[in-house]
């Protein structure tokens, strides 16, 4: 594998961070929801970028 840039470096650093946030913030609007199949929407998208998440830790040895 070619050696990453510093300049990518920090972008997926930043993208690491904003795909936990999101994360996140889904997971908790999943468990406040009342509507269940809003809460579902939301479990769905929290583990779509759960995994984004890991892949992005993978690319960079974590």
């Amino acid at each position: 594998m070619a050696e990453i840039t510093q300049k990518e470096l920090t972008l997926l650093n930043d993208v690491l961070s904003y795909e936990g946030l999101i994360c996140k913030k889904a997971r908790m609007y999943s468990r406040t929801l009342t509507d269940i199949e809003l809460a579902d929407c939301m479990t769905k998208i929290a583990d779509s970028h759960e995994q984004r998440y890991n892949a992005l830790l993978n690319i960079l040895g974590g």
